[in-house]
Parts: structure tokens; sequence; C-alpha cells
């Protein structure tokens, strides 16, 4: 399998000038306001658009994607437009939170029925789909014509290639970014600084619990992002080589399991009891905006660039939320420019060029975006991020601000997309955070149990 690496060059081509367009999308209030946002988000299948209006036989293309209510809102807004230009064209919208989305294609790709469209990360999932024959091979239709990629930078493109197959279009790009809630740290008279290190992060949130009672999530529920991000500051660019674990060492990893570990020793980390009852890396149901007391709030949440709207639209009133950094022992190291979504066809479908049409239309349609807004990143194809620049919000120029002038400068290559295996890897290492924040097990020994199921799983 051939793995992409996308460069700083290649990516801060997009981020120039006027072609800069940010995002954002989150969620948060008192806990029954947040309650209410999560269940819209996790919604039943819809149907949009009508078949009848228009002649000839309609066809109904089913589309899937995680996301909040803001994304939720918009992506049914579009294809509403689209199906106003082409009435014969239907769709069985497919939401989901993060924590139920893979889960529900996962089985749906094992059954060879996979949504005609579906929304991809830049994760295992993605070669793990390809090598199973679920994701459409895009080139010929580039080649035809139908799917116009003219204006996305060719490694953007390239990173969506897996053995030689375009299987996903890259609809946006944007970074890990550590949203907190400014207003606490400002009352605090604390300064939250871009690119801390992991003893400055933990000192920040010692301070943070002794002076409010307010305590830490750093990425809950989400090993494959924020374990990846902690080990390239640890100086470990690739935790995969050959398939494997990088490094048989345990040892290696007790960085980023000690963190845990000394929240919780020392206080100042959510406990995993906290977590029970949330869904998972939903902006809505984040500890930083959804919680009852200091003791179940968070004064950060680790997501990414683009979900600053939804955070700052479901925050309680009254409070600012800001960017800053995941933190890392070598930040420079650690952080990464990350392309935000994928939009890939299902290679099952039967409806393959109309499914095709509907995602040239995500990916080029000016009008399209503008009601996007670019919510899933910055987008891809230059002409499209031109276009729609004037109309970009103020949260959208912030994270312009931050990828411009925090990341792009101080970054590396992002980690190629680890083995389609590694997905179980990941999971086991939620699981062993979650022992750690019951006080079942040390960093020591989860770091152990950790190399020894990774080799289970990749094969020793």
């Amino acid at each position: 399998m051939k793995r992409k690496s996308l460069g700083i060059p290649a990516l801060a081509l997009i981020l120039t000038g006027s072609l800069l367009a940010g995002c954002g999308a989150g969620s948060g209030g008192t806990a029954s306001e947040s309650a209410s946002a999560s269940a819209k988000t996790s919604s039943p299948q819809t149907t949009v658009g009508s078949a009848s209006s228009g002649g000839g036989s309609g066809v109904t293309l089913s589309i899937a994607w995680w996301g909040n209510q803001v994304r939720n809102d918009r992506t049914s807004k579009i294809l509403e437009m689209y199906t106003e230009k082409h009435p014969n064209i239907t769709f069985d919208l497919q939401p989901a939170s993060w924590g139920d989305y893979f889960t529900k294609i996962s089985t749906s790709v094992a059954s060879q029925g996979e949504p005609d469209i579906l929304q991809l990360g830049y994760n295992s999932y993605l070669p793990q789909y390809a090598s199973n024959g679920a994701l459409l091979d895009l080139k010929p239709y580039v080649d035809s014509g139908a799917l116009d990629v003219s204006t996305i930078d060719q490694s953007i493109l390239d990173s969506g290639t897996i053995d030689g197959k375009l299987v996903a279009i890259c609809a946006g790009v944007n970074a890990p970014a550590m949203m907190y809630n400014k207003t606490l740290t400002d009352s605090l008279g604390l300064t939250i600084p871009d690119q801390m290190t992991i003893d400055e992060f933990e000192e920040i949130c010692r301070q943070i619990y002794e002076k409010s009672g307010v305590r830490t999530d750093l990425g809950y529920g989400n090993a494959e992002s924020i374990m990846q991000y902690i080990m390239r500051g640890e100086g470990m660019p690739d935790m995969f080589a050959n398939g494997k674990l990088s490094s048989s060492d345990p040892s290696a990893f007790v960085p980023f399991f000690k963190v845990y570990e000394d929240g919780l020793k020392e206080g100042w980390m959510l406990d995993a009891a906290t977590y029970a009852e949330l869904t998972l890396n939903s902006v809505e149901q984040s500890p930083m905006v959804y919680y009852s007391s200091p003791e179940t709030q968070s004064w950060c949440a680790c997501n990414w660039s683009n979900q600053l709207t939804a955070f700052r639209k479901v925050a309680p009133e009254g409070t600012e939320i800001a960017y800053s950094s995941w933190p890392a022992a070598d930040p420079k190291k650690a952080d990464y420019l990350h392309p935000s979504q994928y939009f890939s066809c299902g290679a099952h479908s039967k409806n393959p060029d109309e499914a095709v049409a509907v995602l040239n239309y995500i990916i080029n349609d000016i009008d399209a975006n503008k009601v996007l807004l670019a919510e899933r990143g910055i987008p891809a194809a230059s002409a499209v991020a031109n276009a729609i620049a004037s109309d970009l919000s103020e949260d959208n120029q912030a994270e312009i601000a931050f990828i411009q002038n925090v990341v792009t400068p101080n970054s590396s290559s992002i980690t190629p997309i680890g083995p389609s295996k590694s997905a179980e890897v990941f999971q086991n290492a939620n699981t062993l955070v979650e022992q750690i924040l019951y006080g079942q097990i040390t960093a020591d020994a989860a770091s152990e149990q950790f190399v020894s199921q990774a080799s289970s799983v990749l094969g020793s």
C-alpha cells in the first residue's frame, strides 16, 4: 500500500493571500441545551428533495457524514439546492456523531452497501476501506472532465490516492487546535501561550484546577490524533514502519500515557466516569461547554481549527472561546497542517455517475461553498477559496490567522496514514487511557500493554 505524505510547502500554497478561507463548527451551553443540540446532531436519516417534481425516473443518493448541527444544516441546505437544479436527484441523508459514524460505515462496507457518497478523514479508515474495495476510483472521472480537480494542489490530491487509485477528494485543510475558555483563563489571570510544551501545559492545568476547580480534557477517546501528535513531539514522526509499530520499546510510549496519569494523581484531569454519559468527540458534549459543575468541566478541548464556529455557537452565554495549540514536548515537531475532510464515492453505488456529479458540485460549486463557508476546512480548490473569501465570517478569519501565523511557521510534514489495522491499535490506546483515568493501571503498565496489543493486532 502506498502512503502519501503532505509537506508544509505544498499545503502552504493554499494558505496565502485571499485564497485563505477558515472554518468553524462547535457547540456548548447548559447541559440541557447541549443535550438538545446533540440530539439534533444524531438525528435519524432524512430525505432531501422530491423526485416527483421533475420528469423521468428519479435517483436517490445516500450521503453520509459526521459532524455537528452547523455542519448538518449547511450540508442539508446545499443538497436541497442541488435538487432544485436537478429535480430527478434526491438524497438520503445519513449524518451521525463521530462516535457512531465509523461503526455504521464499517458495517455497510462489510455488506458492500456503503453510501453513494461518504465523508472520510485523514485516518486509517481511508486505506482500510480502499483495500476492501469499498471506494470508487475517481481517476477516470478526472480524466473525462466529470470531476474537476484543476485548482487543487497536486500534493493535496495525492493524499487521497491509495495504491494508485484516487479514492478520495480533499474537501478542506485545517490544523490541530486546542480551543479554550478564554473568559475563564482571563478571570484567573492566566495567559495561554501557543506551542506549549507538555510541562507548560501541565503547569497551566494545575493552576487552573487550584484556582477554580475546573479540570482538563486532553482528547479523551481520540488517541489516533492526540497520541500521534504527542509522539511526534517525542521525536517519533511516524508511529508505524512497514506495517508495525516503529518502536517495540514500551518506554517510548510512556510520555503519552503519563500526562493522563499525572493529571489523575494531581486531580486536574477529568476522570473516566465523567465521560461515561457523554458522546465522545462531540462538540455539543465536549466537557468544555457541556458540564454541571467545575468537577465535570474542562477549560480546553483538543479539536480542529475548523470547529471554532461550532464551539462558539453553543458555548455558555458570555463565554469567549479562543485558539491555542495542542501540547507536545517539541511543538514544532508535533504540529502540522491537515487535510480536514475527504469525500469519496462508494464502489458499489448503483449510480456512480450521479454520485460523482454531486461530489464535483460539493468541491467546486461557488454558491454551494458560500453556504458551507469552509466549515469542513479551508477549501482545497483554490478557485473556490478565492471566490468565497469575502463571505467568510470573523471566526473563519480567526482560523486563517491561526493557520498562517501559528501553525504554518511552526510545524512539520504530516504523519502518513497508518496501516489499515491501526484503527484497532488506537482503540486499544483509548481503552488504556480509560483504565488510567479509572485509576486501574499506571502509565508504565499501559505502555507495556499497548506494545503487546499492537504487536498482536499488527503481527509481530
